[in-house]
């Protein structure tokens, strides 16, 4: 089991609080990123109530130099990291016939896809040599979905990077999981206009997730019955997967009032229904 320090990004709330909790032990220093500082200060103080030592810090992961500079002045606190979560990720629905919608789509690849990789490049250089890399995908991103384009795109994005990551640290010894959750009762998901079958409880999926970084787990899916829905989806005839799914609702977009007040950079958990 790796006790040394851990980074979670997205903090804040969802998965991200929950795993922050998850990993809140005596005397472990757990840095928490969020782009928010009330919700990331109402994580700490829960973690520090189960004994961790804790900094929280507001920063998006588009912030390149304000990463690495939190990276240096936590490992130079705290010495060698063990553990880094890239969590940090946002949801919307998208439509290519609505121009407006460009600049969501941007933001949505760059949070969800850019800055993941803006992360692990920049605690790299301070993680333990048998440290551990995991990285938030989706079940979303095992197929493109209607009205989802950029949310799938950036999940497939991660599923692959996380993927390339993995073989690229394997000589050093670092462990790199790629995590793909279902429906999780986040903030993120609580607006979502359709059915979420199996949706799952955010502290029993930390545990799960937390038990698979700490294995060193290359794959997870929560919860199990997604893994069996993605295997038939990655495996489904083009004709078959197209009449099935082309009128399939899409999540709200970002236009739309309900969704703005969920905009919660927390976590990537809430895949259009598929």
């Amino acid at each position: 089991m790796m006790t040394g320090p851990v980074v979670i990004t997205g903090a804040g709330s969802g998965i991200g609080r929950a795993l922050a909790l998850v990993y809140a032990e005596s005397g472990r220093p757990l840095l928490l990123l969020g782009r928010r500082q009330q919700p990331l200060e109402v994580t700490a103080e829960q973690a520090r109530s189960r004994g961790a030592v804790v900094r929280a810090i507001s920063v998006d992961v588009s912030q390149i130099q304000a990463l690495d500079q939190i990276a240096q002045d936590f490992s130079e606190a705290f010495g060698k990291i063990s553990i880094v979560i890239a969590n940090a990720g946002i949801s919307h629905g998208t439509l290519a016939l609505e121009r407006e919608d460009r600049p969501v789509f941007a933001e949505i690849i760059t949070t969800n896809l850019l800055g993941m990789d803006n992360t692990c490049t920049a605690f790299l250089p301070y993680l333990a040599r048998d440290g551990r890399i995991a990285g938030i995908a989706s079940v979303a991103g095992f197929r493109g979905l209607p009205g989802a384009a950029a949310y799938s795109a950036s999940k497939a994005g991660v599923m692959a990077y996380l993927e390339s990551l993995r073989l690229e640290l394997k000589k050093r010894g670092t462990k790199v999981c790629c995590i793909a959750p279902g429906y999780i009762a986040t903030p993120m998901t609580a607006g979502n206009p359709y059915p979420m079958p199996w949706l799952m409880d955010p502290e029993k999926a930390a545990r799960k997730i937390r038990r698979a970084i700490d294995r060193g787990q290359a794959w997870l899916v929560i919860p199990w019955q997604m893994a069996l829905v993605g295997m038939i989806l990655r495996h489904l005839p083009i004709a078959v997967y197209d009449r099935l799914f082309v009128q399939v609702a899409g999540k709200a977009r970002k236009t739309e009032p309900e969704q703005m007040v969920n905009d919660v950079r927390s976590s990537s958990d809430s895949p259009p229904k598929a």
